[in-house]
């Protein structure tokens, strides 16, 4: 039965590829990241270099902790991105999840007699984290529900999610932003850890725990299956859809979770908190080696295409390029990352 499945999902199951996550053996898996993941390091080190040349501003301890301050809240959204993209799917709401989360939580715990956000004030504040996570996880799960159990194409469903979820953030807040933010989220955002944000430290953690699952257990082993080839991956006695279904409602959590870490660093929820942010999320994910088919990829390979993408937006803010010319770039590096991507592979065209 495992015959019939490509050796870079089947073996991911039981075995796994040689040199490749989730080895059957133990040596085999230590081995969580594969040489190829460290494609992007040499690329971070010239960034630093050139942007020390750019700047001498660049490497004092204020701007890089700025840097994976930005990068550990952009990364959440990679690192659920990148799990659903290794199942074979995708998510463009993960935008507005981000925004939309901390909102609801918002309205639901703050009262509306401040004169600035009319919120409802129904429930107690020490709520607020557990409610926003908790909007993330649903809106996952009914991204889930249209995509597996309605059969909604992924691309179109997850598009009406994003457009429905930037609707409602700006109707509950009237296209304003909301600074009464509880102090549970400034501590998550705003405090740091042996010298360092605790978001990053927390997101270094999430990151670590991830490839750890796609690596060791046999149901994030199962998300290379899956990705590669949904029918075998069923042959074989992988519960398709439930575990899709999950990762999917993992996603939406992440999401959740970055809102709050951003909220929290910025002491606000923006009215356009989220915007732009899906163009960012697939760069980082593409560049970082993840493949748009799905059934390829590690985080660790993410995680080197946020910090790059992060180096190469703040080496042009430290030039003097204008920030208006950052969509541009990250449309840029997906087109070029995809042209290398399909190249170095060695696949053939459709």
């Amino acid at each position: 039965m495992t015959g019939t499945i490509r050796p870079s999902t089947a073996d991911d199951i039981e075995a796994g590829p040689k040199g490749g996550p989730g080895g059957g053996s133990p040596l085999s898996r230590l081995k969580l990241i594969r040489w190829s993941d460290f494609s992007l390091v040499p690329v971070i080190l010239v960034l630093m270099v050139i942007g020390f040349i750019v700047s001498p501003v660049f490497l004092t301890s204020d701007n890089l902790i700025s840097v994976v301050q930005q990068s550990s809240e952009l990364s959440l959204l990679v690192l659920g991105q990148a799990l659903i993209l290794i199942c074979g799917r995708m998510d463009l709401s993960l935008e507005s999840t981000i925004g939309i989360a901390p909102v609801v939580a918002m309205w639901l715990v703050l009262p509306g007699d401040d004169g600035r956000f009319a919120g409802l004030g129904i429930l107690p504040t020490w709520m607020a984290i557990p409610l926003c996570l908790l909007v993330g996880l649903v809106i996952g799960a009914i991204n889930g529900f249209l995509m597996l159990k309605l059969r909604v194409n992924g691309f179109i469903a997850t598009l009406g999610m994003l457009t429905m979820l930037r609707g409602l953030h700006i109707g509950i807040t009237e296209g304003k932003s909301i600074t009464d933010v509880p102090e549970s989220f400034r501590y998550l955002g705003k405090t740091s850890w042996l010298g360092a944000p605790a978001a990053v430290w927390i997101c270094l953690l999430l990151f670590a725990v991830g490839g750890a699952a796609l690596a060791w257990l046999r149901h994030g082993r199962s998300l290379y299956a899956i990705g590669g080839n949904p029918e075998a991956a069923r042959a074989a006695g992988i519960r398709v859809d439930r575990v899709t279904w999950i990762v999917l409602a993992i996603g939406g959590l992440l999401a959740a979770f970055a809102g709050i870490l951003y909220t929290g660093h910025y002491g606000a929820v923006a009215a356009t908190q989220g915007n732009g942010w899906i163009f960012q999320v697939f760069a980082a994910a593409v560049i970082g080696g993840i493949s748009l088919k799905g059934g390829r990829g590690t985080l660790f390979g993410a995680l080197t295409g946020v910090l790059t993408l992060q180096l190469v937006v703040n080496v042009m803010t430290l030039g003097g390029v204008p920030a208006l010319w950052n969509q541009f770039l990250n449309g840029a590096i997906i087109i070029v990352a995809l042209v290398i991507s399909r190249f170095a592979s060695g696949e053939k065209q459709d």
